[in-house]
């Protein structure tokens, strides 16, 4: 949001860049509120689009299963919807914006998806997901560009609504004795 028009897809420089911190005792609850402190709407169920390049289907089956487990509702574009379809996971196909209306865009815009997954290859995939990422972090969706990035909002949304707070001192005097 602070660069309009700025394609919000994490390149090498972004990637070890950070503003906030979370401590948990698990890596789920560190997140979820390293997220929280960043202002990321983490969102605890509802409707998740997924489309991912061919090298992370497989991966993605077992996402989509967790995020069912969790109590989403999957959407996907075709590719990942038939890789779906054909593992018997449930999921709601949606056109890809060059498809035509009604596309993922105009349910992000209607507030109907809660949480993208959207991994991307290719300078063509890149860019056609760009109106994706951008009407995402205009809308405060919460989304992430990468498998690695889908498992550790798993891992966060499976704590809730953690508030516990851990003084670092005591942290410190645990590392200690």
């Amino acid at each position: 949001m602070k660069f309009v028009g700025v394609d919000p897809i994490l390149g090498p420089e972004m990637k070890s860049t950070g503003e906030v911190m979370g401590v948990g005792k698990t890596f789920g609850e560190a997140f979820a509120k390293s997220q929280l402190a960043a202002g990321v709407d983490l969102p605890l169920k509802g409707r998740v689009f997924i489309s991912v390049r061919d090298a992370d289907k497989e991966e993605t089956a077992k996402v989509a299963n967790e995020l069912i487990r969790l109590g989403f509702e999957v959407v996907a574009t075709d590719g990942t919807a038939n890789y779906l379809d054909a593992k018997n996971i449930p999921c709601e196909h949606v056109n890809k914006v060059r498809q035509g209306r009604p596309h993922i865009v105009d349910m992000i815009i209607d507030e109907k998806i809660d949480l993208i997954v959207n991994t991307t290859e290719g300078k063509q995939a890149i860019a056609d997901s760009f109106t994706i990422r951008r009407k995402a972090l205009q809308k405060k969706v919460c989304y992430t560009t990468t498998i690695t990035g889908a498992w550790a909002l798993i891992h966060a949304i499976e704590q809730g609504d953690s508030t516990d707070v851990y003084p670092l001192q005591d942290l410190h005097e645990q590392l200690v004795h």
